[in-house]
């Protein structure tokens, strides 16, 4: 079976994410999306914070709702990710958000996902992700350790060459393609 997840990268300022849940899954998710998007705007609703979760969180914009779920929680959101330990509490968001075409992650499951949070490679503006399609996110973070140790921090440099010479190249769509294939081809040859 192939992996047909579709990778995209989300602009996390311009959306509205909700996090259901305040333990530490949630701490982990939250962790996760900060680290990869700093700006992003978050509501979390829980009855409880875990204090691991509310040291994390007091620096960052997330608003902070201390009440159980309630559907009425989903109003202006794009995004939500549900981390509670409660199957029932997860299932009914997952519905929620179903019904109302909102994208949805319930923590540890798999089937009751439209999106996974997969492993992140960050090297200045260069973004890797990596997905095991919900198998194994162990590996995953494997993965995304080992790239982590193998590109060098000075690929901004490289980035920011290629950008200057893209600005550069002359010609149609097709050509401009052709030319940055070329020389990107020519930086990682063995000839």
């Amino acid at each position: 079976m192939r992996n047909n997840l579709y990778p995209i990268f989300i602009k996390a300022y311009a959306i509205d994410i909700l996090v259901v849940g305040g333990g530490y899954v949630a701490l982990e998710k939250l962790t996760f999306l900060f680290k990869s998007s700093p700006d992003a705007k978050v509501t979390l609703v829980a009855p409880f914070l875990r204090p691991e979760t509310q040291d994390f969180i007091k620096n960052k914009a997330v608003v902070v709702i201390n009440d159980t779920y309630k559907d009425s929680y989903l109003k202006d959101k794009h995004m939500v990710i549900a981390t509670t330990d409660q199957p029932n509490t997860n299932l009914s968001v997952y519905k929620d958000c179903r019904e109302r075409k909102i994208w949805v992650n319930v923590a540890d499951n798999p089937p009751l996902c439209d999106f996974y949070m997969g492993g992140i490679v960050t090297k200045g503006q260069l973004k890797i992700a990596i997905s095991t399609n919900g198998k194994s996110p162990t590996l995953a973070k494997r993965i995304r350790e080992w790239l982590e140790a193998v590109l060098p921090e000075e690929i901004d440099e490289l980035l920011d060459y290629l950008y200057k010479y893209r600005q550069r190249v002359q010609g149609d769509f097709k050509d401009k393609v052709k030319a940055m294939n070329d020389i990107t081809k020519k930086m990682i040859s063995d000839d």
